[in-house]
């Protein structure tokens, strides 16, 4: 597997290079951030993600640092296999010697170096994933989440379906790990058992290492299923909707926040086949005309075509970097002169902050002994014609 590299210290080098130290103007030593991400693989479409915090990184070095310091980012490929990640991630801290690992991808990827990163005191932070293991706070300290945790969003979906079909025969589509049994128990959970029993007609799982989900399909559609979840990853969502639209199946298509990029997954899939879709957001869809005349939406332009001008400003994953960018940024400005790895988990739980580009009413808030993730609020939206159209009122919780 190709290992991929990001190195920035005030500039990015490329993929070949380590770390060097490098000194602000003051004489203050550098902050080294690790991370792993896929940027190879079935998953490689999240790549965006790492690609565009390292971009933001680069412009706060070149306006000069953090109080003073300039962040060393070195984002390393995993390719979303969790026996990478542990070899990647022990680099990062055992000879890198990161302060923190920022917002690495993936439930499985991070669930392999959890327990590691907790016994070593490494902030695991801002987890790019929405499992409900990130906000277990007393039994791992050192790690936090970021996304509206996955129970919260499938209860969401399962409230609007009860709304919208009451009577409807449910299949859902998962991937086979963690975050999809989280899924699954969520919307179960909020149907209720007696419910659950009468309208989950077919519940159909995949392994992140199948080649397709078709047969999976056929077996929801023979199901008599009318309303259909999938919670997948971009690669696998594409598959699923182009699938559903072939084969001539019509249900009420809801899909999780993992599946909604229309970059990676919408228009793979084909935006013709991709109408009526639904999904929760926590972020401003970056291709749709609402939000052109607002002020964050055209600095997060001006910083794209200025600073990752080679990265797609319409894909919702790239928008969701340079969100979770901002936050990276924040926390090390509330540590001052203490960079310690104590110190950046204290500032992280200790956390009230909008980023640019959230929606209106979302917002990230922590609290020392909270088990909720930083952000809880979400917003329905529906798919139609070349970008999601929001529905209703941001709920702050699916419980």
């Amino acid at each position: 597997m190709t290992s991929r590299r990001l190195f920035i210290a005030g500039a990015v080098s490329a993929a070949l290079f380590g770390p060097a130290t490098v000194v602000s103007a003051e004489g203050k030593p550098p902050i080294r951030i690790g991370q792993t991400m896929p940027y190879s693989g079935a998953a490689s479409s999240y790549g965006v993600i790492g690609r565009v915090e390292a971009a933001y990184v680069k412009m706060i070095n070149e306006q000069g640092g953090v109080n003073g310091r300039k962040i060393e980012f070195i984002s390393l490929d995993d390719g979303y296999s969790p026996p990478k990640t542990v070899e990647q991630t022990r680099k990062l801290v055992e000879q890198d010697g990161v302060v923190a690992v920022f917002g690495s991808v993936g439930t499985p990827t991070n669930l392999a170096v959890h327990k590691y990163l907790n016994s070593k005191k490494i902030p695991q932070l801002f987890v790019s994933s929405g499992a409900t293991t990130w906000n277990r706070v007393k039994d791992y300290p050192w790690t936090i989440g970021w996304l509206p945790d996955y129970d919260s969003e499938a209860r969401i979906y399962a409230k609007y379906v009860l709304r919208e079909r009451p009577d409807a025969r449910i299949g859902v589509l998962y991937q086979n790990d963690d975050s999809g049994r989280d899924y699954l128990n969520g919307f179960r959970a909020e149907l209720g058992e007696e419910r659950a029993s009468k309208m989950l007609v077919s519940v159909q799982s995949y392994q992140a290492t199948d080649a397709t989900v078709t047969s999976q399909i056929m077996a929801l559609k023979a199901s008599g299923a009318d309303v259909l979840f999938t919670h997948a990853t971009p690669k696998f969502g594409a598959q699923a909707i182009r699938t559903v639209h072939e084969i001539g199946w019509k249900p009420l298509h809801i899909v999780s926040t993992n599946t909604n990029t229309i970059a990676g997954t919408l228009a793979p899939a084909g935006l013709e086949r991709s109408q009526g879709l639904v999904s929760a957001f926590i972020l401003k869809d970056p291709g749709s005309p609402v939000w052109a005349d607002h002020a964050d939406f055209k600095q997060y332009m001006a910083f794209m075509q200025k600073h990752a001008p080679g990265l797609d400003p319409k894909d919702s994953w790239v928008t969701y970097g340079y969100i979770a960018a901002q936050a990276l940024v924040k926390v090390l400005e509330m540590c001052g002169d203490d960079v310690s790895s104590a110190n950046i988990m204290k500032q992280a739980r200790n956390f009230d902050f909008t980023p640019s580009m959230l929606l209106p009413g979302v917002k990230a808030k922590t609290s020392p002994d909270s088990g909720l993730p930083p952000i809880t609020g979400m917003q329905l939206a529906v798919f139609e014609g070349t970008s999601w159209k929001l529905t209703g009122d941001v709920i702050t919780s699916g419980k």
